[in-house]
């Protein structure tokens, strides 16, 4: 995912699905440790319900 990418995805996942500060630093974080699917990370640490992954799924296809 190139840097823009990344902003805006972080931006909806602030704007959006709602999610805290914390939320995202947990996944940065994580990413940092073991790269991986930035949706898949967020749902394995119960941070966003099967409903919001599906919304994240949606908007990375029209991205």
């Amino acid at each position: 995912m190139s840097s823009a990418t990344y902003a805006r995805f972080i931006n909806f996942l602030e704007e959006e699905l709602d999610l805290s500060s914390e939320s995202i630093s947990i996944l940065e974080k994580s990413v940092q440790k073991n790269p991986g699917p930035l949706p898949m990370i967020l749902w394995q640490y119960g941070l966003i319900t099967l409903e919001q992954l599906d919304l994240i799924y949606d908007w990375l296809e029209k991205v």
